[in-house]
């Protein structure tokens, strides 16, 4: 019995080596390459371009011209070839970087740094003005006085100030606490309404100036900044295109496609007229002119029509001509 006990715990004890001894089964391991994501060549963003267009920088684009550029920004051609140096306006390439603002204007929109700054309005506060400081008293005050607002008012007053008017009661000493509170609020509301009328707005010398049509006949098509930077005014070749108010002449001939023999007239520092697809040009470069005065002849260069496109531009940007014309 003792020998079959002995055998029992032995073959036991023998199945738990063996059990320690087997190695264990593991999870096979299998190098996989890791894919990343094709690194794009960097190229100059939508971002940096309006960052340089801001700093008065523009970067030249396929089917550009100096003249085109100009226009698009509001300036002469002329003085596009002074700023950039250039020994031939008609040579430019794409990617080149020109100033399309002088130079002094360019250094002042980038703080001389490339970094703006502003002025920060801060957040009218919730919390309640401090009440005033109360002056000490430095002149004995050996009286005993019975308890009135009136007795309240007149203790804490400055030395030498005048006393209160009798009746003005608790009203008046809660006046002075208030009225600072109400400046505080008051430019914070003003200033979104102030910047968005500055932005809106012309200039003073802008709204000095007169319009006129600049020729007869009827709007064929009406501006819309998607398709058609002006309006098209239809007529007979040969008919007369006359300045729609004072100015000078910045560019008088052809380069752009799509406006043909073109007339440009600025009127001031943000805004010029455009004359397009004229039979014949009648005034020069750098020539002033007063409004009405006959400038050019309609005609069909290069277009399908006898027409007149006439736009005008502030700050270089196309705007609706029918806000600047008199009715009619």
């Amino acid at each position: 019995m003792i020998n079959k006990s002995n055998l029992l715990v032995l073959s036991l004890a023998l199945s738990f080596l063996s059990a320690c001894s087997t190695a264990p089964s593991q999870a096979p391991v299998i190098d996989r390459p890791v894919s990343r994501p094709a690194v794009k060549p960097s190229t100059p963003s939508q971002t940096a371009q309006v960052s340089r267009d801001e700093r008065g920088l523009y970067t030249v684009k396929k089917g550009d011209t100096l003249i085109r550029i100009a226009l698009e920004n509001g300036q002469n051609y002329r003085d596009l070839v002074t700023w950039n140096n250039l020994n031939d306006p008609n040579d430019i390439k794409v990617d080149q970087v020109l100033r399309v603002l002088p130079p002094e204007a360019g250094a002042a929109a980038s703080n001389g740094s490339g970094v703006e700054t502003a002025a920060v309005i801060m957040p009218p506060s919730d919390k309640a003005a401090a009440p005033a400081a109360v002056a000490r008293k430095t002149g004995p005050k050996g009286e005993k006085r019975p308890y009135t607002d009136a007795t309240l008012a007149e203790l804490q007053r400055p030395d030498g100030a005048a006393p209160a008017p009798a009746g003005a009661g608790t009203a008046s000493t809660a006046a002075p606490a208030t009225a600072p509170a109400a400046p505080a609020t008051a430019p914070a509301a003003r200033a979104p309404a102030a910047a968005a009328a500055a932005g809106a707005g012309l200039s003073a010398e802008d709204e000095k100036l007169s319009w006129m049509w600049p020729a007869e006949g009827r709007v064929i098509a009406t501006f819309d900044e998607g398709k058609n930077k002006g309006i098209d005014i239809a007529g007979k070749a040969g008919q007369q295109v006359v300045a729609a108010g004072a100015g000078k002449v910045m560019f008088a001939g052809s380069g752009i496609r799509g406006y043909g023999n073109l007339v440009i007239v600025k009127h001031s520092n943000t805004l010029l007229s455009a004359y397009a697809h004229n039979r014949a040009i009648l005034v020069k470069e750098g020539q002033s002119v007063t409004k009405g005065q006959l400038i050019a002849e309609m005609g069909d260069s290069d277009t399908d029509a006898v027409k007149l496109h006439f736009e005008i531009r502030q700050q270089g940007k196309p705007v609706d001509p029918a806000k600047f014309l008199p009715p009619r």
